[in-house]
């Protein structure tokens, strides 16, 4: 089974540890799905949470987007999966307007950048069950849960 490794930077004030977004990208990677797209003995990602401002430069420079989302990937080489970035800000927004704490929404985000890292997309309806599912699953395997409402 590969390891997955995770470096977690936080560019703003989050009340969130690194050691718990790591631990929930950790216990993802040992979903047989996640696991069946991991090659090697170990990989890495790099999550980086961050503020509304940054995550829009981002968009802009890199998607085309001229504003704020709540979080990107950017496919990595190698044995680097590649980067997530998360707007703190927009987790705790969405935890709110969900009625979860903002740890979840944290979780939630990271899942769904790496399930976009390893090759899952959410453009069509039949994507976006199967995302969603995955995701609910991995959240589960950390312990947390979503009320309904959030990927139905």
């Amino acid at each position: 089974m590969t390891v997955i490794e995770a470096e977690v930077v936080k560019a703003v004030r989050a009340d969130v540890t690194p050691a718990f977004a790591r631990g929930v990208l950790t216990r993802a990677a040992k979903m047989p799905e996640v696991a069946a797209r991991l090659s090697g003995d170990r990989c890495t990602v790099a999550v980086r949470i961050t503020s509304d401002e940054e995550m829009a430069q981002l968009n802009r420079d890199y998607a085309g987007e001229d504003h704020a989302t709540d979080v990107l990937s950017f496919a990595g080489e190698g044995d680097h999966l590649g980067d997530i970035a998360i707007s703190w800000p927009a987790a705790v927004r969405q935890a709110a307007e969900y009625g979860h704490d903002h740890k979840t929404e944290v979780a939630l985000l990271a899942i769904h950048g790496l399930l976009h890292l390893l090759g899952w997309d959410h453009a069509a309806a039949p994507e976006r069950r199967e995302m969603n599912r995955l995701t609910r699953a991995a959240l589960k395997l950390s312990g947390l849960g979503l009320k309904r409402g959030r990927l139905d």
